[in-house]
């Protein structure tokens, strides 16, 4: 995270340290992510409390930027070999536990992506609507490969701003930034970005070795931060 943020609420990298293994161990088998369905969660033995908290999480972004492998990356899904613009709306399900510093309380934070393709948003009408229905976070996507994706974020979040009828939580991803032979978005650009917008910023990866917990969980730990941190201000936390 390359984003100066307040002092955090939730332990960063939990999954390294030893209390931790137990509960990231029912999100995955043989070291692989489990994939869990809407109906579906992970399974924790009877002596240990399971307090889930749920959000919708949108992706924004153009067609191209990486919306779909990030959802799959996140999930450790096997991520598209080739770019195809998403026809609809696809939903990926993410389990994560975290634990809250303040009083070492865990909980499951089950994020719902929602994806949307570009076109379709622009040829459907209902769709945003549904996206934008009870959404608590937005990830605002660019591409490092894509100088136009950067640009156009400005205008991507004063739109939501705009139309957004209560605040969100709000990240701001880069995508591919491992292809750095091929980078359009310079380290001085983010600087100016992030002290114009005064939004997180994370970066993430394209390769085959960006889906593991260690490349993951920064990004998934300060989404948790975000909304958690949101539903504390909003009197919502339980």
């Amino acid at each position: 995270m390359t984003y100066a943020s307040k002092q955090g609420s939730v332990v960063t990298d939990w999954h390294l340290c030893k209390d931790g293994k137990e509960y990231f161990s029912k999100i995955q088998h043989k070291k692989n992510r489990k994939v869990f369905g809407l109906l579906e969660a992970p399974v924790m033995p009877p002596h240990v409390p399971m307090n889930t908290v749920h959000y919708k999480v949108f992706l924004s972004g153009k067609s191209g930027v990486g919306k779909t492998s990030l959802a799959a990356r996140l999930a450790g899904l096997e991520i598209p070999s080739m770019h195809y613009e998403t026809t609809g709306i696809e939903t990926t399900v993410i389990y994560w536990p975290v634990k809250l510093k303040e009083s070492s309380r865990v909980l499951f934070f089950r994020f719902q992506l929602w994806d949307c393709g570009e076109t379709a948003l622009r040829r459907f009408d209902h769709l945003l609507p549904s996206c934008r229905e009870r959404v608590d976070a937005v990830l605002f996507l660019f591409s490092f490969t894509d100088r136009t994706s950067f640009d156009d974020l400005p205008n991507q979040i004063t739109k939501w701003n705009e139309l957004s009828g209560s605040p969100v939580a709000t990240l701001v991803v880069g995508t591919k930034y491992d292809l750095f032979m091929h980078c359009d978005v310079s380290d001085r650009d983010m600087e100016v970005f992030q002290e114009t917008w005064q939004l997180p910023v994370l970066r993430t990866g394209s390769g085959e070795d960006s889906n593991g917990l260690n490349a993951v969980a920064p990004l998934l730990d300060s989404l948790a931060e975000c909304l958690w941190r949101q539903d504390c201000t909003a009197g919502s936390a339980s």
